[in-house]
């Protein structure tokens, strides 16, 4: 998984080292991919914008056109108005250029803002518009007014006409009934340095005229002062500048069309009429490799790719303003992809054509590291899952046309997670790299290998039309992959091998579509799993009947809770010095309706796999609580009852809270007396060190105990084993089972019993069933043990009697050592 992550991460990043604002579409427009340019002109994260929840940021119109162009299936550019981008900043325009790919069936799209563009657009028309209104008519605005009230006293007609009123009508008026209320608010403080400080003052603003428009007006205040040096009035002298303004706009419109064309000439530009080079920039003269007095007078089709070349004449022919990719010919010989972006002008009196030449040799071989990308395996470089996929498909169509046959290999490395764990993901990743070249070298240039993620490898042989043939092939195959592949890798200065099972489906025979054949292959691999790994198998169809087999079993387990189906079964757990009953272990059975009493192995397997031993394991948990309340109850002594967890139920998400659930009736009795222990195996200890001890101290903090089942067959360390909260270890039954003359399991078992001693732990033995068994247990010090010695596991009823026989024997015991003297 972390090395599909590391390809995962690899894509993305390429896609957001793309300039600008890119997407990749399907057909009918659901986003397949957005980079990071475009999420942050929406200001939202990438996966929230895939599918269709990009298009919530165009307007309805915007839509509609968008999605009726992306139906048509042929290359276009188009400007959209973007009304939820960038929230907070208002609506924008989006420059939309967009390239399809009939044969993955997808639109590559790149954006560009061009929203100040667009204002500036209309901006310009806007004010155009007024300043021609406004050229026809340019007064020159007079008046007076009164210090004292500010009263209009005298005005010219320009004046008075400007603010809607005549001479007459307009004396003994003040200043904001003629220019209103919020234009005399803006320019309070320059009146009022005019009236106390007796100071000139100036400033421009737009006059808005009756018809809508607007005029740009120039007005002075020039304070009039008396005989006695009082601020008598003010004159009020107003200048219609909208033709300088007019005249600023022109210059600055005039830069931006330079500033454009400079930018524009970092790119080759051509001038030519009627097909003859008139003129030429030094890019293009430098991208094609040819001086400027090399290409006047030249057609422009004598650089132009052969193969290109009809194109571009017709182009020319038809007058067109377009842009289109093409390819020239440089001095050298050499071709050269480019964009053509062709517009007809004026120049020098002159109709001719404009090209812009663009060199697109980056820009495709970025689209050729993106098509790599998508298609191949960032880690090995080898064909990834997608890729693999369509190749099949195609050898498969082939094969069958041609009469020949196909064998896939499924490929799986044996306990790899031990290598990334142990070791760490930068050796886990070498060894990848290893393992791919090997397999690589392995096989013919004819034959197809693809990661197909993870440590998994996927291996297409082509061969001959017999079966026999064809069989023998593939098997020495398979063989010389197995004794490639187990060679030691040297990383980080240490030998590390590692061993494959290989599955192997042929097709025909074995399958008929790619998805049946590499499921069938993968069946085939997971045989060669459990016949001990480092070997290859072939699929039969017992394989398939074994699975129909399990997924009949899949279906009656899911109904097994609701019929009542499961039942627990008790095996006693006992003192050694004195044969006391200490506690017991609850161990789950399925009253099956046709096939009779089923043991867990039987169907334990079927359940992890489909996660129905979530629901399973929950009931198992309830029943024991509940009878292990009952019997604390009743007196009988019976403390703990332990409960045998899997490994999907222990590290599902909300586990801890499920058990605190069960304990939610009986809670506070079960806790004071220590009646729940909770089994767990080795190999549930080793994932994540951190998590696994944080959840066992919330369940010890509930007062449950916690054992370690079949302790000595896992991997689990001593650093571990000491870190987490553990009261019991259980020996495993398969050293109990040779005990006490196989040297090897007696050795095993007394390290184990002084290991648990020493951390304080209480030591269990499983599996006892002879008395030399229990008396050699009994000398190493181990405290309890369990077994067919002590008692076969029985259902509730039965026993709850065999209990309470055996606690009479006890008390009888008990009171015939009291009364001997």
């Amino acid at each position: 998984m972390k090395a599909r992550r590391v390809s995962a991460n690899a894509d993305t990043a390429a896609w957001d080292a793309l300039p600008g604002m890119v997407l990749l579409l399907e057909a009918d427009g659901n986003a397949l991919h957005i980079n990071a340019g475009f999420a942050a002109f929406a200001r939202r994260a990438p996966e929230r914008l895939l599918g269709r929840a990009w298009q919530e940021l165009l307007d309805a119109g915007s839509r509609r056109e968008l999605l009726d162009r992306l139906v048509q299936g042929e290359d276009f550019s188009l400007a959209l108005f973007v009304s939820g981008s960038a929230a907070g900043q208002g609506a924008a325009w989006v420059e939309w250029k967009a390239r399809w790919n009939p044969r993955r069936r997808q639109w590559l799209c790149l954006l560009h803002d061009a929203s100040d563009a667009k204002r500036s657009e209309a901006e310009a028309r806007a004010q155009a518009g007024l300043f021609r209104l406004l050229a026809d008519n340019v007064p020159v605005l007079i008046a007076y007014y009164r210090a004292s009230d500010f009263r209009c006293q005298f005005a010219n007609k320009a004046y008075a006409r400007t603010f809607g009123s005549d001479e007459r009508d307009i004396v003994g008026k003040t200043f904001a009934e003629v220019i209103g209320d919020d234009a005399a608010t803006q320019i309070q403080s320059r009146v009022e340095q005019v009236l106390r400080h007796q100071q000139a003052a100036s400033y421009e603003r737009q006059l808005p005229q009756l018809d809508g428009s607007l005029r740009y007006i120039e007005v002075n205040l020039l304070p009039h002062v008396g005989e006695h040096g009082g601020t008598v009035g003010c004159f009020v002298l107003i200048t219609d500048i909208t033709k300088h303004r007019l005249a600023e706009r022109a210059v600055r419109e005039s830069e931006e069309r330079l500033a454009k064309f400079m930018q524009a000439s970092a790119e080759g530009i051509v001038f030519h009429k009627d097909g003859f080079i008139t003129d030429a920039n030094p890019p293009l003269c430098a991208l094609i490799g040819y001086t400027l007095d090399e290409l006047r007078g030249r057609s422009v089709l004598e650089f132009i790719a052969p193969d290109q070349a009809a194109r571009v004449a017709a182009v020319m022919h038809a007058g067109q303003e377009t842009a289109y990719e093409s390819a020239v010919i440089h001095k050298s010989g050499r071709r050269v992809p480019v964009e053509f972006i062709v517009r007809t002008m004026v120049r020098n009196d002159e109709r001719m054509r404009m090209t812009i030449v663009r060199d697109i040799r980056d820009r495709q071989a970025a689209q050729a590291r993106i098509h790599h990308l998508a298609h191949h395996d960032a880690l090995t470089g080898l064909p990834n899952r997608m890729s693999f996929m369509e190749q099949l498909q195609t050898h498969m169509a082939a094969a069958q046309a041609e009469g020949t046959r196909l064998a896939l290999l499924f490929i799986d490395l044996d306990h790899f997670k031990r290598v990334n764990d142990s070791l760490g993901h930068l050796v886990g990743d070498t060894l990848l790299r290893t393992v791919s070249a090997r397999i690589l070298a392995s096989l013919r240039a004819t034959d197809l290998v693809a990661r197909f993620g993870g440590d998994e490898f996927m291996v297409l042989l082509h061969g001959r039309s017999s079966r026999e043939a064809h069989h023998e092939d593939v098997d020495e195959v398979a063989r010389k992959l197995l004794a490639a592949i187990e060679v030691p890798v040297t990383a980080e200065g240490r030998p590390i091998s590692v061993t494959p099972s290989i599955g192997v489906a042929f097709f025909p025979g074995d399958a008929s579509t790619p998805d049946e054949l590499i499921k069938n292959a993968d069946s085939a691999m997971y045989l060669a799993k459990s016949k001990g790994r480092a070997n290859h198998q072939f699929f039969d169809r017992g394989m398939a009947d074994s699975a129909y087999a399990a997924l009949v079993l899949e279906g009656q387990l899911a109904h097994a809770l609701q019929r009542g189906e499961f039942e627990l079964y008790f095996q006693p757990q006992v003192r050694v010095r004195d044969g006391v009953l200490v506690s017991c272990e609850a161990l789950l059975r399925w009253n099956h309706p046709e096939r009779g009493l089923l043991m867990p192995d039987q169907f334990i397997p079927v359940a992890e796999r489909q996660r129905l031993m979530l629901a399973i394991g929950q009931w198992a948990l309830s029943e024991a609580a509940r009878c292990a309340s009952r019997w604390h109850a009743e007196g009988l002594a019976i403390a703990p009852v332990a409960v045998n967890l899997s490994t999907v139920q222990f590290q599902s998400v909300g586990f801890v809270e499920a058990v605190a659930q069960v304990l939610a009736d009986d809670g506070d009795a079960l806790r004071a007396a220590g009646l729940i222990e909770l089994e767990l195996t080795e190999r549930m200890l080793m994932d994540d060190l951190g998590e696994v001890k944080h959840r066992l101290l919330r369940l010890k903090a509930m007062g449950l105990g916690i054992a370690v089942d079949d302790f000595g067959t896992g991997y689990s360390s001593l650093g571990h084993l000491k870190e987490l909260p553990i009261d019991k270890i259980k020996i495993d039954r398969s050293f109990v089972h040779d005990l006490p003359d196989n040297r090897d399991s007696a050795a095993i078992t007394r390290a184990i019993v002084q290991l648990g001693l020493n951390l304080g732990m209480t030591v269990t033995a499983e599996g006892v069933e002879t008395e030399a068994q229990r008396s050699f247990l009994a000398r190493q010090g181990c405290e309890q043990i369990q077994g067919l010695l002590v008692g076969a596991p029985m259902p509730a009823a039965a026993f709850e009697a065999w209990v309470r026989e055996r606690r009479a024997e006890e008390r009888g015991a008990a009171a015939a050592a009291t009364s001997s003297p």
